[in-house]
C-alpha cells in the first residue's frame, strides 16, 4: 500500500510544529522511506512530529502491530523523508 491523505490527521497546531496522526496497513519501514509523505508536501513541514499506526485496517481497525513517532527531518518542496520511528509498545501482557 501507498500514503494516503485519507489516513492523515492534524491533531494539534503547535505553532511552526504540528503533531499529526496516520493510520496505516504499511510496515514502518515503508512509511519511513524518503518519499512515502511526497503526497502531502504543501502540509508536511520540518520538524512536524507524526505518530504512525500500522493497523490491520484504517476503516475499522481490530488491532494494531506497530506504532511509532516519526519526525519530519526534510521537505525540499518535492520530496518528504521521515526519521526512522521511536516505537511505542503495542504489547499487552494481559
Amino acid at each position: 500500500m501507498a500514503y494516503s491523505a485519507s489516513g492523515l490527521r492534524l491533531i494539534k497546531d503547535l505553532g511552526p510544529i504540528h503533531y499529526w496522526h496516520y493510520i496505516t496497513t504499511d510496515t514502518p519501514a515503508s512509511v519511513d522511506t524518503a518519499g512515502y509523505f511526497n503526497s502531502a508536501v504543501d502540509i508536511l513541514n520540518v520538524g512536524d512530529i507524526v505518530l504512525v499506526v500500522q493497523a490491520d485496517s484504517v476503516t475499522a481497525p481490530t488491532s494494531v502491530s506497530a506504532a511509532g513517532h516519526h519526525i519530519v527531518n526534510a521537505n525540499d518542496g518535492s520530496i518528504v523523508d521521515v526519521s526512522d520511528a521511536t516505537a511505542l509498545s503495542v504489547t499487552d501482557t494481559d
